[in-house]
């Protein structure tokens, strides 16, 4: 009995590691118990990239294009201003996964001799955004402020009726959520998700490049969009498992922080653990490879029928066709102070703004930064935008201010 207690808490302090890491497959078993039909799409879905990403079925149907550029939307979702973060650090994680999906990492030196002629360059790239869903100029970030001051996996900020900010187009955007959540460094939904839910989340302390500990190096979101284009834990989520590729060698289990040499489990020879796999939990500083196969994997859900193959058709990285708004006259038909502002405005809106939607607009007319109005007096940070003129625009509403 005491053997078997003594079990359980490793397995427990075990799991609870596991959850820093990646809450993807946790969150996933829970989508898939509470809706049968999301099941049977995300079951569809794997099937058909097992079937085409095997070595019978890569052939020449695949239809992709040598470089798949893929549209990104970050969403940024705070309470406190230390949490909206910057333009130039969401930029940097965008490189810092160019960098991994690409190979061209300085630290690809680190790849184990025995595993070099299996790390593959993906050959898939991701851009934020330049046209939104309906035709309008974008930066490709929207910021929200919000009462939350942590979040869970359990999607509530994927949803401006909760607080948090709705999914673009899943069929067209990849849509990643920052925010600061209660626990964990991020998860994602998978192939077959419910696209007003597709995407990744990622907490805020571990988004980008400029991190500290284990998440310095911009990785978990490498991990995340793994997840997001099909690929299972290397170990397989299970004591020995399996994670569909042929070429990842099987592991007893995640690997934690920052191994060096040679580790082998579950009979796997000379070839060993591939614990820096970007699949793997190891800490950022050890990740450095994807496989072939995980490459197969990975292209396969855009051939044609595919669960992602609709991204190639998206207009997310074509010049917009409307600019983002008008610049508008300005009609003083509300008290914005002060005015210029430094970090903070102050907007006198009255009630009959509470629920609506207000945009920054900048000097070319694009969207830099949405707010929802809660309260008759709304505050409007301003730490992030750099310093010019900018207009307010709304339903009923055209201002202008100054920001220092």
């Amino acid at each position: 009995m005491r053997t078997l207690f003594l079990l359980a808490f490793v397995h427990a302090c075990l799991f609870s590691f596991a959850q820093d890491r990646c809450g993807s497959v946790e969150y996933v078993e829970t989508i898939k118990a509470a809706d049968p039909s999301v099941a049977n799409a995300m079951a569809a879905a794997e099937s058909f990239l097992q079937k085409r990403s095997s070595a019978s079925g890569i052939s020449s149907r695949t239809v992709a294009p040598t470089i798949i550029q893929i549209p990104v939307v970050v969403h940024v979702i705070y309470k406190n201003a230390s949490d909206n973060i910057s333009d130039e650090q969401i930029k940097g994680q965008i490189d810092a996964l160019n960098r991994d999906f690409r190979r061209k990492n300085s630290d690809t030196a680190n790849t184990p001799e025995r595993f070099r002629h299996l790390a593959a360059d993906i050959q898939i790239e991701f851009y934020l955004a330049k046209t939104d869903p309906l035709g309008r100029a974008t930066s490709g970030i929207t910021r929200k402020q919000t009462n939350t001051t942590n979040w869970h996996n359990n999607d509530k900020m994927k949803f401006a009726s909760q607080g948090g900010s709705d999914a673009w187009d899943g069929k067209s955007y990849l849509n990643i959520w920052v925010c600061r959540m209660i626990s964990g460094a991020g998860y994602s939904s998978v192939p077959g998700s419910d696209p007003s839910k597709d995407g990744v989340v990622i907490n805020v302390g571990a988004f980008g490049a400029n991190g500290s500990g284990n998440y310095s190096m911009g990785r978990t979101t490498t991990h995340e969009v793994g997840h997001w284009l099909g690929l299972r834990h290397i170990w397989g989520d299970a004591a020995c498992g399996d994670d569909g590729i042929a070429d990842t060698p099987q592991q007893s289990a995640y690997t934690q922080n920052c191994p060096t040499g040679f580790r082998t489990s579950c009979n796997n020879g000379e070839t060993g653990d591939m614990y820096m796999n970007y699949m793997d939990y190891t800490a950022d500083a050890c990740m450095n490879l994807f496989t072939l196969g995980q490459k197969a994997k990975m292209r396969a859900a855009f051939d044609v029928g595919g669960p992602r193959e609709s991204l190639l058709q998206s207009k997310g990285l074509k010049e917009p066709s409307v600019q983002a708004l008008p610049l508008p006259d300005v009609t003083n038909a509300a008290a914005v102070y002060p005015n210029p502002a430094q970090n903070e405005l102050n907007l006198n809106l009255g009630v009959s703004f509470i629920g609506k939607t207000i945009f920054v607009v900048n000097m070319n007319g694009i969207i830099v930064q949405t707010v929802q109005v809660r309260t008759a007096v709304q505050k409007l940070n301003l730490s992030h935008l750099k310093s010019g003129m900018y207009f307010l625009k709304a339903e009923g509403l055209s201002e202008k201010f100054i920001k220092l």
